[in-house]
C-alpha cells in the first residue's frame, strides 16, 4: 500500500475507486487499523461514484509508530497533563493526507475515535470538508454514560508484544463484547480477523497513546455548535463501547445533524450492514451536493 509523508508521520492508506470521482476519507478510532472498515463497503461506495480513501491513524497498523515519544501517565493526563499528540493532531493528519492526494474537500467519515477526528476535521479544517458522518461516536460530555464494565476491563488490558496468544485472545475477547447481537461474526472468523490485524501492525504503545489523545481532547460539544457541514450520525442501539447516548448527544449539538439508530447494532461494522453504513454517508454527501456543486479534486 502507498504512504504519505505527512506533519512529521507516514501515513499507510489505500484507495478504492476513480482519482476523478467525489472524495470520501474514512477515518478509523481507537488502535485499530485502515482494515476494519469492511472492503465490502468501500467497493460498495466506489460503486456508488466515490474515490475512497481510508488509512492508519498515526500510531497504529503500519503508520509510523510514535513509541519514542514514550507512555503518558492517563492520570496526568486527565488533570491537564500533556498528551504526546492530540486528536487536533490526528484532524490535521487527515487534512494533510487530502492535500498529499491532491484532494480540495472530501466528505469526512468517522468511527468512534476516528468519529471525533471527523468531527475535528469538518471544525478545524472546514475549508476541506463537505460532509460529515459521525459513527458510533460521541462528543465528550463527561456526563453521558460510558462503556459497560466488562468491555472497559478487556480495554483497560494490554499484551506484551511478545505474547501472540494474549493479543489474540484480548482481540477475540473484545470483539466478542462489542459486536452488533443482530448480526454475530463467527468465532473463527473472528479469531481469524484479529490474527491478520496482529501479523499486519501490533502496537500496544499507540493504545495508551491515543488514549491520552481522547482523554486530553475533553469536551467538544461547543465545538461541534460551530460544524457547518451536512452531517448524518449513525449510532447503534445495542452499543456496549460508546452507548448511543453518545450519537444523540453528537446530534443535537451539530445544526441540522440528522440521526439514525439501529437496532441490533453493537460497536462494529458487521458486513451484512455495509450497505445501510454506504446509504448513511452517501445520504450526507447528497445533502452536500445540494447545497453546493463539490469542487473534489484540485
Amino acid at each position: 500500500m502507498p504512504r504519505a509523508a505527512v506533519n512529521g508521520v507516514e501515513i499507510e492508506y489505500e484507495a478504492f475507486g476513480a482519482e476523478t470521482n467525489p472524495a470520501i476519507l474514512l477515518i478509523m478510532g481507537f488502535a485499530s487499523q485502515l482494515t476494519r472498515w469492511p472492503v465490502e463497503l468501500c467497493e460498495e461506495l466506489a460503486g456508488r461514484g466515490f474515490f475512497v480513501i481510508r488509512y492508519d491513524n498515526r500510531d497504529v497498523g503500519k503508520s509510523t509508530s510514535m513509541d519514542s515519544l514514550g507512555l503518558p501517565d492517563l492520570r496526568a493526563v486527565a488533570t491537564g497533563g500533556a498528551p504526546a499528540y492530540t486528536l487536533g493532531d490526528m484532524a490535521a493528519d487527515a487534512a494533510a493526507l487530502l492535500d498529499h492526494l491532491g484532494i480540495a474537500r472530501a466528505h469526512i467519515v468517522g468511527a468512534s475515535m476516528g468519529g471525533m477526528i471527523a468531527q475535528l476535521v469538518a471544525h478545524n479544517h472546514s475549508e476541506k470538508t463537505l460532509s460529515l458522518t459521525s459513527i458510533m461516536s460521541s462528543t465528550g460530555n463527561p456526563a453521558l454514560p460510558g462503556a459497560r464494565e466488562e468491555v472497559m476491563a478487556v480495554l483497560g488490558t494490554v499484551a506484551a508484544p511478545d505474547d501472540r496468544q494474549a493479543i489474540i485472545d484480548r482481540g477475540v475477547r473484545l470483539a466478542q463484547l462489542i459486536g452488533s447481537p443482530a448480526h454475530p461474526e463467527g468465532d473463527d472468523a473472528v479469531r481469524d480477523r484479529v490474527v491478520r490485524d496482529m501479523q499486519r501492525g501490533y502496537n500496544p504503545g499507540g493504545m495508551v497513546r491515543h488514549m491520552a489523545a481522547i482523554i486530553a481532547d475533553g469536551d467538544r460539544r461547543e465545538r461541534l455548535r460551530n460544524i457547518a457541514a451536512p452531517t448524518i450520525v449513525l449510532h447503534g442501539l445495542d452499543d456496549p463501547l460508546v452507548p448511543v447516548d453518545g450519537g444523540r448527544d453528537t446530534a443535537a449539538h451539530i445544526a441540522g445533524a440528522e440521526l439514525i439508530e439501529v437496532p441490533g447494532m453493537g460497536h462494529d461494522f458487521p458486513v451484512a450492514l455495509a450497505p445501510l453504513f454506504a446509504d448513511a454517508i452517501c445520504r450526507a454527501a447528497a445533502r452536500a451536493e445540494s447545497l453546493a456543486p463539490p469542487r473534489g479534486r484540485r
